[in-house]
């Protein structure tokens, strides 16, 4: 993805973060006023003035005076902006992000398994009171191992 692509998704994976109704207003009211400062900057900003149209004024005022009123605005001279901000962070912000999407996949997978030991411990519990310790050993062969040590071993916790 490129370009706005890229920044629709960003967005639409920050949106997915939120989890309150709260933070989903803010992030809403945030990403407008965004909106509306960039495309003010893209916009009114970023266009070249009119040209003034000067014979208009020395018909209406007279020359001597638009002489020197065009003499004082030709001379005015109005540097262009040259970002140095975005080529020195953009680096920084791309890694950041990387980082961030790596860190997504293993929450995500992490949710998974998490999800899936839920499942397990909420099928136990409900098979517990009616479970044999030989079905608990099946499902926990490690366990059986331990406790067949101890008793081998006889050890007895204490």
């Amino acid at each position: 993805m490129s370009g706005a692509g890229k920044k629709v998704a960003d967005v639409a994976f920050m949106a997915k973060m939120l989890v309150s109704d709260e933070a989903r207003k803010e992030f809403s009211s945030l990403r407008r006023a965004f909106d509306e400062v960039n495309s003010t900057l893209q916009t009114k900003f970023s266009q070249e003035p009119e040209p003034i149209d000067w014979e208009y004024y020395r018909k209406g005022l007279g020359s001597r005076i638009v002489d020197s009123y065009k003499e004082y605005y030709d001379s005015v001279q109005i540097p262009k902006f040259v970002d140095k901000t975005i080529p020195e962070y953009k680096p920084k912000f791309d890694a950041q992000l990387v980082e961030l999407k790596e860190a997504e996949q293993k929450s995500l997978k992490e949710s998974e398994r998490l999800e899936k030991e839920i499942a397990d411990v909420q099928e136990l519990k409900k098979k517990l009171s009616t479970m044999t310790a030989d079905e608990y050993f099946e499902k926990h062969p490690e366990l059986k191992q331990k406790f067949d040590d101890e008793i081998r071993n006889d050890y007895w916790g204490y």
